[in-house]
């Protein structure tokens, strides 16, 4: 009778973080297509301004406080979010708690900003193409915030009950890390756009 070799993998961990898990794979996906997304909304806000006599068309440029506001708490919000992610890899539970709460202040505080940024953009969707495109490009960033979010307050609740602890939620912590280092990355050029281009 011949004989198989099998090997056992009963001593290895039911999850992992980082490249060894699905999700992380599932969330960089995630990313790579909404990216391609916002990387669209770009080239067609450039290509209505190349078809433009001036621009921004029929209004002025946006008023820079909310914007650029709203850029500097994203941008400070990398480093409780960086902090996050080494405890959630570190497995400090006690930590990552405290840390989840910030990150959940800290996406809240973008989504009241962004109420004013609308009304600073001096004009409506629906009155050109240049409207249309702005209005556009803040709500589909607005969903993002809006989606890390929720992410984030789930997490939260998770990590205070008796599922907090494992390996599993950890991983869900550094996932959600990384995913807002990629809302915050998008913003970036995104803020370029509506606010300093129509300057230049």
């Amino acid at each position: 009778m011949k004989a198989n070799t099998v090997l056992d993998l009963t001593k290895l961990p039911a999850h992992g973080l980082g490249t060894v898990s699905p999700s992380w794979w599932g969330t960089l996906a995630f990313m790579l297509i909404e990216g391609t997304g916002f990387a669209l909304t770009i080239v067609i806000y450039l290509y209505l301004m190349s078809l433009a006599p001036r621009w921004p068309l029929g209004t002025t440029p946006p008023d820079l406080l909310a914007g650029t506001t709203l850029t500097v708490l994203l941008l400070a919000s990398l480093v409780p979010n960086i902090l996050v992610g080494r405890w959630a890899r570190g497995q400090d539970l006690r930590k990552v708690r405290l840390g989840l709460i910030v990150m959940a202040a800290l996406g809240i505080a973008p989504l009241i900003l962004r109420a004013f940024e609308f009304p600073a953009m001096h004009i409506k969707w629906d009155q050109n193409a240049y409207g249309s495109i702005v209005w556009f490009m803040l709500g589909l960033h607005t969903t993002h915030i809006l989606t890390d979010v929720i992410e984030t307050l789930v997490l939260t609740c998770l990590m205070f009950s008796r599922h907090g602890d494992t390996p599993r939620r950890f991983g869900d912590v550094t996932d959600n890390a990384m995913y807002w280092n990629f809302v915050v990355a998008t913003w970036l050029p995104m803020y370029a756009c509506l606010y300093w281009i129509p300057r230049l």
